[in-house]
Order: C-alpha cells, then sequence, then structure tokens
C-alpha cells in the first residue's frame, strides 16, 4: 500500500483548528462557512421546483425548503470553538496515535507557506521512527501555500521560479511507480528529504529532518535589535494590547476563501503599529541559512489574567521590503499544557515557548532577520479577549498591558536553526 498525502495535518486539534491553544479563526470559519453553504444546497436539493413552494403552506421559507437551523448546517464548529483544550472530543482523530499501525509506503508533501506545514513534516518523522514501513517515507516540503501557484511560481508577494511550480501528477505517478510498482527511480535511490530553500529558490536533497548538521543559534533580543551575544541589564519593551484593534493578518499561513491572500507577502504596514515590537540584526556580512524548526523563548508579563503573544519572522530586503517567513502563538492559559487551563498571575513574569513551525531560508547577505513580537494576528487566530473566559461565549474585552524583558535574567531570544555553509 501507499499514499501521496498533500498538504494535510497529522491531528484535527493541534495545527488544524487551534495552535498553542489559539483557535485558527480564519481557517475554521472560513472552511466551515464552505461546507455549511454546500451542506444547505444539498438539504435544499429536493424543493427546488417553485411548483412545489407555491402548493405548500405555510409561506414559510424555512418551512418550504425544509432548512435547518444554522448550528444544524455545520454542528462540528460548534464543538470545535466549545473543545479549546486538546480532550478526548479531538482523539478519534488523532493519526499521530497510530503510526506504529501504519505499514504504508507514504510522500508526505508540504508547503513552507501552508497552514497544515507541521503535520505533514510530523507525519514524516513520526512515520520514519515508528511505522513498519519507516524506510519507505519521503518527504517533500516546497514553498507553497494552501492555495494555486502560478505558471511562473508566484506564491503570495513572491515569484520562486519555474521550479518552484508542482506538477501533482507527475510527481504522483513517478511515487507509485516506485511504491506499488517497484520501479526505480529517485525515490527508490535518491535521498529520502527533498526541500526548496527559499532565498536561493532552489532544490535540495537532504538525509533528514531536522537536518543533522543544524546549529541552534540564540538571537538575543534587546530594544529593536536582535544579538547573538548574551544580553546584561535592561528594560523590558511594552506595549498594550487592546483586542477591539487587533494586529491584522498580511499573507502567510492562511486557507481558505478570497479575502485573504496566503503566502508571503510584506510585513511593514504592521511594523509601524504601537502594538508591535521589532526586533531586527544589522544588515549581515553574510548570509545565513535558517532550515528547520524555530521557536521563541519570551519573557513577558501582562496586567490580565489571560492573554496571548504572537511572534512573526521576516528577511527583510535592502529595499526594506519585510517578507513573511513563519509565525507562531501561544495562549497564555495554555502556556505549560493544551490539555488543562491555567490562568496566569498579572504582573508575574513567564516563560512563553512560542512555536513558529519551519522553514528554509538564505538571509542574503545585505539582509536582515527580523522579529515581530505582539499579541494578536486576526483572522489568522482568535482574538484573546483577555478575561479568561471560555472562547466560546465570550464577548467581554479588556486591555492589557504587556511587558516584553530581554536581560540577563530573562534572555528572551529567537532560536534559529543555523546551517553551516
Amino acid at each position: 500500500m501507499a499514499i501521496f498525502p498533500y498538504v494535510t495535518a497529522s491531528e484535527y486539534y493541534d495545527g488544524w483548528t487551534y495552535q498553542s491553544g489559539a483557535l485558527m479563526q480564519w481557517f475554521a470559519s472560513s472552511w466551515t462557512s464552505g461546507l455549511a453553504v454546500d451542506t444547505l444546497r444539498r438539504k435544499a436539493g429536493g424543493l427546488q421546483d417553485a411548483k412545489q413552494w407555491t402548493a405548500s403552506l405555510p409561506v414559510d421559507g424555512y418551512r418550504v425548503l425544509d432548512l435547518p437551523h444554522p448550528p444544524g448546517l455545520a454542528p462540528y464548529y460548534f464543538d470545535w470553538v466549545a473543545h479549546e483544550r486538546d480532550d478526548d472530543y479531538w482523539r478519534p482523530w488523532k493519526i499521530s496515535d497510530h503510526y506504529s499501525e501504519m505499514n504504508i509506503k507514504a510522500l508526505h508533501a508540504g508547503g513552507w507557506h501552508d497552514i497544515f506545514l507541521k503535520g505533514s513534516i510530523k507525519n514524516y518523522t513520526g512515520m520514519k521512527a515508528d511505522s513498519p514501513a519507516k524506510s519507505d517515507q519521503r518527504l517533500l516540503v516546497g514553498p507553497w501555500a494552501h492555495a494555486a501557484t502560478s505558471a511562473e511560481g508566484q506564491i503570495g508577494d513572491v515569484t520562486f521560479g519555474k521550479t518552484a511550480v508542482l506538477d501533482l501528477d507527475a510527481t504522483a505517478l513517478r511515487w507509485f511507480d516506485y511504491a506499488l510498482k517497484g520501479v526505480r527511480n529517485e525515490y527508490s535511490s535518491g535521498a529520502p528529504v527533498r526541500i526548496f530553500v527559499m532565498g536561493e529558490n532552489a532544490w535540495r536533497d537532504e538525509q533528514e529532518f531536522p537536518l543533522a548538521r543544524t546549529k541552534y543559534t540564540n538571537y538575543y533580543l534587546r530594544t529593536g535589535a536582535l544579538d547573538t551575544a548574551a544580553p546584561g541589564a535592561a528594560p523590558p519593551d511594552s506595549y498594550e494590547y487592546d483586542p477591539g484593534k487587533p494586529v491584522p493578518t498580511i499573507g502567510g499561513r492562511l486557507c481558505c476563501g478570497a479575502q485573504f491572500a496566503p503566502g508571503p507577502a510584506d510585513q511593514r504596514p504592521n511594523e509601524s503599529r504601537p502594538d508591535v515590537l521589532v526586533f531586527s540584526t544589522p544588515p549581515l556580512d553574510k548570509e545565513v541559512e535558517v532550515t528547520g524548526f524555530i521557536r521563541v523563548k519570551l519573557y513577558a508579563a501582562t496586567s490580565a489574567v489571560d492573554t496571548d503573544f504572537t511572534a512573526l519572522l521576516t528577511d527583510v530586503d535592502p529595499s526594506g521590503y519585510s517578507r513573511f517567513l513563519t509565525d507562531g502563538i501561544v495562549r497564555a492559559r495554555y502556556r505549560a499544557s493544551t490539555t488543562e487551563a491555567a490562568l496566569i498571575q498579572p504582573g508575574q513574569v513567564y516563560e512563553y515557548d512560542i512555536d513558529l513551525w519551519a522553514t528554509s531560508n538564505v538571509f542574503k547577505a545585505g539582509h536582515r532577520i527580523r522579529l515581530q513580537i505582539s499579541s494578536s494576528n486576526f483572522p489568522r487566530f482568535a482574538r484573546n479577549l483577555n478575561t479568561g473566559e471560555a472562547t466560546r461565549g465570550s464577548t467581554r474585552m479588556v486591555k492589557a498591558a504587556q511587558k516584553v524583558y530581554h536581560d540577563s535574567q530573562h534572555p528572551s531570544a529567537l532560536v534559529l536553526p543555523v546551517i553551516p555553509r
């Protein structure tokens, strides 16, 4: 048996509906809306004849068309919002619990700008470790988003070149030729991992993911700057987070609907906001390759009992264009575990681990590495209203005074997987 899972998740809680406790609101809402319209069309399908309508009483659209009440169109959406913890509701759809039972060859394909990237990589690494067919797992990651790529290889704002275009049919045929027929091709003799390295805009074969030669490097936060030297004494940076005026999502890992375009986009419009902290390296004197998993270790305090902290990584070229690479979020009450909520003490400094998933990018000489820290990225993620109340049904908002610490006792850092070159 063989499969070719393309841009899909490893479970329905983490990386599909929620990320570190925060609802992935635009995806959940847009996906549900599309399904609800389809459900409505099918439920009304047998009553499209006007003669039926005119012959029926009472003259009541819902009864005539036998249309369901809105929750009846998409009951699962209400379940998703109600189950904001990683509880037993999500267990039946957790593929990652069953890798050891999956004796199946798989070509896992994902995109650096895809909303399900984490799951694509996790399915590969999990099956590579635990599947009876571990030797027949392959990983393919391009610059793709969860949308069509143009013939010229344009994704979002950026044209990566024609080699970035994936011929799905040809790829599937060659994979199944090997996996089902034993044909000798690149899948039988080549490296198990093939990645597209942005910045260079070139494909490269690797033996594993993450790469064994990775040098995890701390880029410590300083006011306005990123530095590999450890910090000394320094006052915290501060901003006010108002859930009524959230930081808008600009491109990135989005799906679905035409209202918000996914993929790399210029993040400068957000960088002048007072509720976005910006940390940048000086222009690089030599290129730096970042390939692998990225995290931010953040020391922060808030005036609220619950809040969010967001992180977004960009590549800034000499013109100032700030290209989206990857992003992440942590909901404070789920900072330690997504299975149990624990509110925070206002004013207390906590360490937060923000998972930015993964990317592969060469920051060219003259470019800058930039990190944005804030408390919202909306509508990609649902706003935290700062009250500690459950997501479902909450409408009360409070503003939060946020402080980000970056001193010797609180060494906040962007942790990058640097690849020696």
